[in-house]
């Protein structure tokens, strides 16, 4: 089914800090996170390559539903205690493979207790035949997508994927990888002060490992081992988170531009990966992610960089989407919704593979001034580089471009109220003071007043 090399991956001790550093880098508008050196983003080749899920293949999409107790109920043979919930309890499904009581043994590694976990899951499926194995199955690939790949805070497992999994013969098929991704762009837009994300964070850890080396926050473990998460363990600090998060901050604030690695991967031996051919087809595109009621953009075209280009200038991407989902607090109690129909446009640009990116661009200075101007003020103001005069020099750089944009603003602000000025003064005409329309005059001393202050601001 396609999970065999995500099953195999051994535990990654979570980084609570690089994630939240990297939680307050990223910008909901545009799905990346916002550097001194341009943007950034994780992609479906490193998806791919690090934890060897799948990223082709259709859409992982469909109907969701208000309640998903009647799926639960006639596919696990479980009971969902809340009417309108798309949540199982993980103890429950646990319980119902016969694993209930499993649990760390002293000494044990995660990779030992998920080997001995599976075993007992093989153990109990084995005695299982025709429509109860089929049950059984479908309660572990719920309990691995719902509480990994497509992971919830706290302890229960969501099951918005159980219609994917009445049909077992067609779960290889879906492109499970890029949910992840989806699932993950989503999380980290939630609110800064939300300690971690969900999803598989261990994903964020090793794409900073290798794209940011000098935060030096993993320690390489086994070379050569795939999928590339294999390869690494966070190196533990004792420091308080919040020592920590601000340590990682200025770290972000100081890497010199050179040290940031946008090609990691150009030495793998890809013989060894052959999930990642599988992928390749979708690398290096810009293409709409689907997630269910979650779908988000992949803006390649804005990290042309990690494809060895010149990053060229491009339109920087605004949220808009006609199709909003319901907000945050109302996901779990939505109504029944057909994705396939209401996203039709993106689904369509999904099956077809997106767009290709390519950059004609022979230098990145056009784009860091671009992006300077755009988020100059949100991203250099702050930033402590007091032994690198490139990065000081492109922080003053920074605060200048995006003065130059709040002044050309103004400008604009400025000549639209003297022109709605000169049509108020059209308006009035040559009557006299006496006989002139009180709303007029009233109107038009509003209208001098707003232009005089923009003139003062602009000053």
């Amino acid at each position: 089914m396609g999970f065999g090399p995500f099953l195999r991956l051994e535990e990654l001790a979570p980084d609570v800090a690089l994630i939240q550093a990297l939680k307050e880098r990223w910008d909901p508008e545009c799905h990346t996170f916002l550097f001194l050196w341009g943007h950034m983003i994780p992609t479906l080749e490193n998806v791919v390559r690090i934890t060897g899920l799948h990223v082709d293949g259709q859409a992982v999409t469909g109907i969701t539903y208000t309640s998903y107790q009647e799926l639960v109920v006639r596919l696990l043979g479980l009971e969902v205690r809340g009417e309108r919930s798309s949540l199982v309890q993980r103890t429950a499904l646990q319980a119902s493979l016969g694993v209930a009581n499993a649990r760390h043994r002293m000494g044990e590694s995660q990779a030992e207790y998920m080997a001995r976990l599976m075993e007992d899951a093989r153990a109990v499926l084995a005695e299982e035949e025709g429509e109860a194995m089929d049950r059984d199955l479908r309660r572990f690939l719920t309990l691995v997508i719902g509480k990994l790949i497509l992971g919830t805070r706290g302890d229960p497992v969501g099951c918005r994927c159980l219609p994917l999994l009445e049909d077992l013969s067609s779960v290889g098929s879906y492109a499970w990888g890029a949910a992840l991704l989806a699932h993950l762009f989503d999380s980290l837009g939630t609110s800064s002060r939300e300690i971690g994300v969900a999803g598989f964070f261990p994903l964020l850890q090793v794409w900073a490992y290798y794209h940011l080396p000098s935060l030096g926050r993993g320690v390489a473990r086994r070379r050569g081992a795939v999928p590339l998460l294999q390869r690494w363990r966070f190196c533990r600090d004792e420091r308080s988170l919040r020592r920590q998060v601000t340590l990682v901050h200025d770290i972000l604030d100081t890497v010199p531009f050179g040290h940031v690695q946008w090609t990691p991967y150009v030495k793998e031996n890809d013989a060894a990966q052959p999930w990642v051919e599988r992928g390749r087809p979708y690398f290096g595109r810009d293409i709409w992610l689907h997630c269910f009621n979650t779908v988000v953009p992949l803006h390649h075209r804005l990290v042309a960089r990690i494809l060895g280009l010149h990053q060229a200038v491009v339109e920087f991407p605004t949220r808009q989407r006609p199709w909003e989902r319901p907000g945050r607090s109302f996901r779990v109690i939505q109504q029944v919704t057909d994705w396939t129909v209401r996203v039709r446009e993106q689904l369509d640009d999904w099956e077809q593979r997106g767009k290709e990116v390519v950059s004609e661009a022979t230098s990145d200075e056009d784009y860091f001034r671009a992006y300077a101007r755009r988020y100059g003020a949100q991203v250099y103001k702050g930033t402590r580089r007091p032994l690198d005069r490139e990065g000081r020099i492109s922080s003053f750089e920074g605060i200048l471009h995006s003065t130059i944009q709040q002044r050309d603003d103004l400008q604009a602000v400025v000549d639209q109220l003297w022109a709605e000025l000169d049509r108020a003064q059209q308006m009035v005409g040559g009557a006299s003071s006496s006989r002139e329309d009180p709303g007029r005059s009233v109107l038009k001393g509003q209208l001098a007043s707003a232009a005089a202050q923009a003139e003062d601001a602009l000053a």
